[in-house]
């Protein structure tokens, strides 16, 4: 009788979230210590934030990661799980999920680089991130056989939410008794 091939598990997000949340921290405090001005606790604070906020969006996009390869993995081919049609093939639910989940990231940005003030170079930040994790979702698809799918809408909508999140720290930036409590926030 012959042996099967496969190999079967689930990643939990804590397996790997926990230690390069670990790292990151020890980034982080090797990172002030190199600086040659004084960093600010509200300056901290962002990117402490900006940290967990980063781990949060992994853990929602991608796990728990389900493991499956060999004679029991997803029969699907990986191209038949891209989606290239964009506006038609709109899931309202995920379209507006993926828009709330990076309206935080939108907000971020102009705390983090005080250089990036335009709608068009937030779009681009905001793109270029959507990018990356459709990339990743595809490549854990092809690698370990997950069930991810990879969407255009996606783009569309992490784009958005990120433009979303620009207008409304703009917003609060305009106000004169926020501005100055705003800026000690910049890096």
């Amino acid at each position: 009788m012959e042996e099967s091939k496969s190999i079967m598990f689930t990643i939990q997000s804590w397996q790997v979230l926990g230690p390069v949340f670990l790292v990151g921290l020890l980034w982080l405090v090797r990172w002030v210590n190199r600086q040659e001005r004084k960093v600010k606790v509200m300056q901290l604070a962002v990117l402490l934030s900006f940290g967990i906020y980063l781990l949060c969006v992994i853990h929602f996009v991608f796990f728990p990661i389900d493991v499956n390869i060999g004679q029991y993995s997803n029969q699907t081919p990986w191209y038949k799980t891209i989606n290239f049609i964009p506006i038609l093939t709109i899931d309202v639910t995920t379209f507006l999920l993926n828009i709330i989940m990076l309206i935080p990231f939108g907000m971020y940005i102009p705390f983090l680089n005080k250089h990036v003030d335009s709608v068009k170079q937030v779009a681009k930040h905001g793109l270029m991130m959507s990018l990356s994790l459709e990339i990743l979702q595809l490549l854990i698809r092809v690698t370990l056989g997950s069930g991810r799918s990879t969407d255009i809408n996606d783009l569309l909508a992490n784009t958005v939410g990120t433009v979303i999140g620009f207008f409304i720290i703009n917003v609060l930036w305009k106000a004169e008794s926020l501005k100055t409590v705003l800026r000690s926030f910049q890096l």
